[in-house]
């Protein structure tokens, strides 16, 4: 009796493939000759899932928006249903949130060169533009929603504009991480963190300065 083959698992395999040779050899490097090995599958089989190289390289995109996707709103959807009781924990949980997105472990490092490779694609092949837009766009909203859950919990100021500065603390996260994938000795994990902790402090406001007892009189 034949073996029943799942599309849908068969094309994650493939996508599988397609990010372990990009993250070891560059996104030029991922041929269907190249992917099909990787995958030890057959390059007809590769073409029996997907019409062309595009498609290929377009699914495997969207299958890593996907992923970093599910992993940080299943990380976030957690910390933030958690107690708020103590303003310490409520720092700690965001800071551990947006540590998802910051090349911390093997993991989070391919996931970052992963992304950097597709998005620097997709300015001059056309046919990945919009896909790189709408993992952009994903990877934006799961930064708002730190940002926004932040500030819900009362870690963060109650006026502040969390659309813009969800946009500044990407841009952050993105230089931040691109330095650490290219020169990690210099960026280590405890340094990346401490700069996100900087940051945030620059979001509260210090406390009004304390009033002499002479000056109330």
């Amino acid at each position: 009796m034949p073996k029943i083959v799942d599309p849908q698992e068969r094309r994650r395999l493939v996508a599988d493939a397609v990010h372990v040779v990009i993250a070891r050899d560059g996104l030029e490097a991922a041929s269907l000759r190249n992917v099909a090995e990787e995958a030890g599958l057959a390059i007809g089989s590769i073409r029996h899932y997907f019409t062309d190289h595009d498609e290929l390289l377009i699914f495997a995109l969207q299958e890593l928006g996907r992923r970093v996707g599910e992993r940080v709103w299943a990380h976030a959807e957690k910390i933030l249903s958690e107690a708020t009781d103590a303003r310490t924990n409520r720092r700690r949980r965001t800071e551990n949130l947006l540590a998802e997105f910051l090349p911390l472990d093997a993991a989070r490092h391919d996931e970052l060169v992963l992304w950097h490779e597709f998005a620097m694609a997709a300015r001059t092949r056309p046919a990945l533009l919009a896909q790189a837009d709408e993992t952009q766009q994903i990877l934006h909203n799961l930064v708002l929603h730190t940002v926004r859950g932040a500030q819900a919990a009362g870690g963060l100021p109650a006026d502040l504009d969390v659309e813009l500065e969800a946009i500044r603390l990407r841009a952050l996260l993105d230089g931040l991480g691109m330095q650490a994938v290219l020169f990690p000795q210099r960026f280590p994990p405890e340094l990346q963190r401490e700069v996100v902790r900087r940051h945030l402090d620059s979001l509260i406001p210090p406390p009004p300065p304390a009033v002499a007892e002479s000056e109330t009189l």
